[in-house]
């Protein structure tokens, strides 16, 4: 899977070159391919930016330079994705949506946003972390990388994402784990996890995962058959 962004920085995304990710793109599963927006502005000093019309603080990235650099991809046909605090909240779901995808463009925005007009010409998504506001799209970016690249075949053993939070058939919190030493501090880790009785610790794993997500995230279980 090839992930294009298009930004303004695109140094940032050198933050990704760690861990499992890496690792994926040393595998030949993934890729990421930065595209310095500035590359296509069409004046001396690369400047990509502009005062907006009817006024306003801030500045606008103009439309032909972002238009420019998605040209040159050269993939007119697979989805762009503008991070944006006005787009479509992001979650697993979704995630899984995309990682179906053989590309994925990224659009960044930054400073007051872009101009509509490219929204208008070639995104096809608009997606946000949550409701609040950042400098620019890049750390979004960033994070839907992450997020769908280890869903990609091969990037991550398949064993380990089937108990993950809201990755699980239920649609759970993810069950608490526990690993060396057995008493931390006079905490110890539950008796049943050393019984070796398989069917015993999927129960209790269940039980648990449904006490965090009750506790830390109850609107996830509005609505739900129990």
């Amino acid at each position: 899977m090839n992930f294009h962004v298009l930004t303004l920085f695109p140094e940032a995304f050198e933050g990704l070159n760690h861990s499992m990710i890496k690792r994926g793109v040393d595998g030949g599963k993934i890729t990421i391919n930065p595209i310095n927006i500035r590359d296509f502005a069409d004046n001396t000093r690369r400047q990509t930016d502009g005062y907006p019309y009817g006024g306003g603080a801030g500045m606008i990235i103009s439309a032909p330079p972002i238009y420019g650099a998605w040209k040159s991809l050269n993939l007119q046909a697979s989805r762009v994705i503008y991070l944006t605090p006005s787009g479509r909240v992001f979650n697993q779901n979704l995630a899984q949506e995309l990682a179906q995808e053989a590309d994925l463009v990224l659009l960044c925005g930054h400073y007051e946003g872009v101009d509509q007009r490219i929204i208008d010409e070639i995104v096809t998504d608009e997606i946000s972390l949550g409701d609040f506001v950042l400098t620019g799209g890049e750390i979004p970016a960033m994070a839907v990388i992450d997020a769908v690249a280890r869903l990609v075949p091969g990037v991550i053993k398949e064993e380990s994402l089937a108990h993950e939070s809201f990755s699980n058939d239920d649609y759970l919190l993810e069950y608490p784990q526990y690993t060396r030493p057995y008493d931390f501090m006079g905490r110890t880790v539950p008796d049943v996890l050393l019984s070796g009785h398989h069917g015993e610790v999927e129960k209790w794993r269940k039980e648990r995962a449904l006490e965090a997500t009750q506790r830390k995230r109850p609107d996830m279980l509005e609505g739900r058959d129990e």
